[in-house]
Parts: structure tokens; sequence; C-alpha cells
């Protein structure tokens, strides 16, 4: 497929809002979503955008123009940072005034291609270490946005898998060793894992055929409950993984509800759509004159229970009550 690349000037009305649009006699400055993989059918995450944008008043093609640069999202998961690198200087040749990067590999590979054009990211990941900020609280340089992994997160998914599995004492692991958010997951689950005493089995997958040999791995093993790490490959590939953990009964743990909405069992974490309206905020702001590095990071106030029942009767699996009390979201 090639490489698409769309620039849309549609007009509509504005919401109400306290941060006054730009005036219509300026000339509209441009955002561009960059991706190293292909956009989704309906694109969710882009629509998410553009709703938290219209929340602040801010209307494409009337305040804003926007375009999308996507990538052909290479199957050697080793090689999705070049593509990301090679889509980011794609996407400077249309001089945009903000980059989006929808995910921690896009904002590493749009730092390297600029590093004055503001950058917003609703999903850094480990942001200081990477280099891509100074500071949470002042980024410095042109990066800003959201950081949805919480240190917390690991815990509490080793706390729900024994919930769910009341017997549970081996846990396996899904990894996925390219993703800049997965390697500091695995170490806080591991502890989790051992604060509990609970023996704790890895597989990983960097690339999406991986996936089905990894999976099996972690059954051959027969891990009591096996947790998906969050990352951008398991993400997009979140309907094979259920439907494969489905095949082996195998009750697994996510950290993203998508994950349920499409089949998986249960997640615990932030809830994305959050994430990406709110990054709204930011590129509003910069279009109002902030920079980037002023901007400081944000994280999520709220997490999010997702239950599929569905999915629990083919597992074989009783949800407790008191679980499906805490539950933000029950798929019946």
């Amino acid at each position: 497929m090639r490489r698409r690349v769309f620039i849309e000037l549609i007009g509509g009305l504005a919401a109400t809002t306290a941060l006054k649009p730009a005036s219509a006699e300026r000339p509209l400055k441009l955002i561009v979503w960059m991706s190293a993989w292909p956009f989704q059918p309906g694109r969710p995450l882009v629509t998410l955008f553009m709703n938290g944008m219209q929340e602040y008043g801010y209307v494409k093609g009337r305040d804003f123009a926007f375009a999308e640069q996507g990538g052909h999202g290479v199957a050697d998961g080793a090689r999705v940072a070049e593509e990301a690198l090679r889509v980011a200087e794609e996407a400077l040749q249309l001089r945009p005034n903000i980059i989006i990067a929808p995910a921690t590999i896009e904002a590493i590979a749009a730092k390297k291609a600029t590093s004055t054009i503001p950058i917003v990211c609703p999903a850094l990941a480990d942001a200081v270490h990477l280099g891509l900020i100074a500071s949470e609280a002042r980024p410095g340089g042109n990066v800003t946005g959201i950081e949805p992994y919480i240190g917390e997160f690991p815990a509490k998914q080793i706390e729900l898998a024994r919930e769910i599995v009341p017997g549970a004492n081996k846990i396996g692991l899904l990894t996925n060793n390219v993703d800049p958010k997965g390697a500091p997951q695995v170490p806080e689950l591991k502890a989790g894992a051992k604060a509990l005493g609970l023996e704790v089995v890895s597989a990983n997958a960097d690339r999406p055929e991986e996936i089905e040999a990894a999976l099996q791995t972690l059954a051959n093993e027969k891990v009591d409950v096996a947790i998906v790490l969050m990352t951008s490959l398991f993400y997009n590939e979140r309907s094979p993984i259920a439907k494969s953990t489905l095949r082996k009964r195998l009750p697994t743990v996510f950290g993203y509800r998508e994950h349920v909405g499409d089949g998986g069992l249960i997640s615990y974490g932030v809830d994305l759509r959050w994430c990406y309206r709110r990054a709204g905020y930011f590129a509003v702001k910069i279009l109002q004159g902030s920079n980037a590095g002023d901007l400081p990071i944000e994280f999520p106030t709220s997490f999010w229970l997702a239950v599929n029942l569905r999915t629990a009767k083919a597992l074989g699996i009783s949800i407790p009550p008191a679980l499906l009390g805490r539950a933000d979201e029950v798929i019946e």
C-alpha cells in the first residue's frame, strides 16, 4: 500500500470554550499527524484528537489545517523505528506547525527529525530516559504530551490476575522488546509477582507473526494467567491476540480497554480515549503561542477497568461480584 497523505480543510461550527480560536483572517497553521503504521478504518485515535480540539472551539479547516502522514508498519519490528523516521522526514516536507506523534516510537523519530517544530505525544513512555524531555515538570526542547504508563499498573495487574484466578501461581508475560514502552513494564511486573511468591514465564514477540508462537509458549508452560504488555504492536494486533488466547483457554490481563472490546478477558489501565482527546489541549496552547517545552507533561488521574463476560463464560471463569462492582465497563 502506498503511504497516504491527507490534507483536510473542512469547516464547521465551533463549540463554546474559554480558549478563543484563532482569527479567521490569519493563515491557517498546519497540524500533521504522523504514524509509522497505516491508519485504522474510521481513524478512531485521530477522531478523538479532533474531538479534543473541538472542545476548545478549534475546528479543522476554519482554525487550523490538518494532514495525515502514514507508514507501512513494517513486519520486522526492529525496523519500525526506521519506518517512523522515514515518515517523520516526509511529514516535515509539509512544513507543519505542530506534529502529533501518537506513540513513543513516533515521538522519538519526530525528535530526531526536528528539534524546533513542536511535537505532541498523547502516549509518551520513559520520556526522560529516552532523552525526549528534560523533566516532566519542564520538558524543555520541543516535545510535550501525556504519560499514561503509571508505575502502579503492573502491581495492580498482578493483583487482578490473582483475583480472576485465585489459585494462580504461575504468571505469563507476553513481551515486546523493541517498543520503548515495553521494557520498563517487565521488571515491575516481575517484582510484583515475586512479592506474591509467583513464578513468572516470559515469551517475546516483536513482529505480528511471532505473537502466536509466543502465546503458544505460554500455553505450553501452563501459565495460569497471561499479562499482555502495553505496546503499539499488541494494541494493533489485539483482535488476533484475543482469538488466540480464547482458543488456548488462556485467561489474559491487558492494559488497554480496547483489547477487551475486541474479545480480551479483562483490562486495567489508562483510558486512551482520554489521552488522545486531551492532546487537543496541548495543540491549542501551542497554536496560541505557548512553547511545547514550557507545557508540563500530564498524567491521567483516573483508570479504567473493563471486563468481557462473554469471554469469561467461554473460558469457564466466574468473575467475582466485587470485581464486577468496581468495573467501569462490562461487556455482556
